[in-house]
């Protein structure tokens, strides 16, 4: 791996196992709530499928632990107020 100096590389090293916890995490979700119960014919339905729960169901009614168990949508609306 060539080393460029005036880059500087953020993150841990590789490996490390906190690297991708939250993108894990959801993936994990995503996967176990959605993706094994469906069997797609196209890709772009999966796609919509997806695009579907993300946008309708994980941002705006999901509850999140680190949000004192509230939506994404709800705990941004009161950090606003």
């Amino acid at each position: 791996m060539a080393v460029v100096p005036e880059i500087t590389r953020s993150g841990r090293q590789r490996g490390n196992c906190h690297d991708n916890a939250v993108a894990e995490s959801f993936f994990q979700l995503l996967k176990r709530e959605r993706i094994k119960k469906k069997i797609y014919g196209t890709r772009e339905e999966a796609h919509s499928d997806v695009f579907d729960y993300i946008g309708m169901f994980y941002n705006c009614r999901r509850r999140h632990g680190s949000s004192n168990q509230m939506p994404p949508s709800e705990y941004e609306n009161q950090y606003y107020q």
